[in-house]
């Protein structure tokens, strides 16, 4: 077995056919995943630092608004001591900051919905698990999902992979995306880009963004 320990990881992965860009396509869509305040206010268990990868994900929006590319934000919200959330709020007890009328579950007043973007509210990690998102962006001709949001590991994570077994590319935006520890960011950065999506700076998502005829 190759000790793996001390050889140099892209290179390992990238040997082993690892990698590849899939390329941005022609139709696409971005989704703003759950940059709640659940995950932007200190006071909240968890709060995750991302101010600045709200504030890239603003600036993605207000592109991709300029050239009308569909946007769409997910949001969590349960019934009042998790029932729709089955065995997940079990599993991750700060899950109750999304119960029904708390503030955590809201936009924060810097990036809210337009009148035009679609907002999908769920319970499970992926934006496509029981809300009908695949569907949705068929409708809309989509080819291409640009995820921006949080947290990498999670919502992130579980919507790109999805993204990806239901038809669309997946573009994970890293300095858009964010997590509560930068190890498990880079970590989940890493292993996106290896198996399951094109991980990209917001320079490269803006210029594909003006692009657009």
């Amino acid at each position: 077995m190759v000790d793996r320990r001390t050889s140099d990881l892209d290179a390992d992965y990238t040997e082993a056919g690892f990698g590849n860009r899939i390329g941005f396509g022609e139709r696409p869509v971005l989704n703003i995943v759950d940059l709640t305040m659940a995950y932007l206010d200190p006071a909240s268990p968890l709060y995750a630092g991302v101010e600045a990868e709200l504030a890239v994900a603003k600036g993605l929006v207000e592109e991709a608004r300029k050239h009308n590319i569909p946007v769409i934000f997910s949001r969590v919200e349960y019934e009042p001591g998790g029932a729709d959330g089955g065995h997940f709020y079990k599993k991750v007890a700060s899950l109750k900051v999304f119960d029904r009328g708390s503030p955590l579950g809201n936009f924060p007043e810097t990036l809210q919905p337009g009148p035009d973007d679609l907002v999908i509210t769920k319970q499970y990690a992926s934006n496509f698990f029981g809300t009908g998102l695949a569907e949705r962006l068929r409708e809309m001709g989509c080819d291409t999902l640009v995820i921006a949001g949080v947290t990498t590991s999670g919502c992130v994570r579980a919507t790109a992979l999805d993204a990806l077994q239901n038809g669309f590319v997946p573009i994970v935006v890293a300095d858009a995306c964010g997590d509560r520890d930068e190890r498990v960011q880079a970590a989940n950065l890493f292993d996106l880009g290896a198996k399951y999506a094109d991980v990209v700076t917001s320079d490269e998502v803006l210029a594909y963004f003006r692009s657009r005829p």
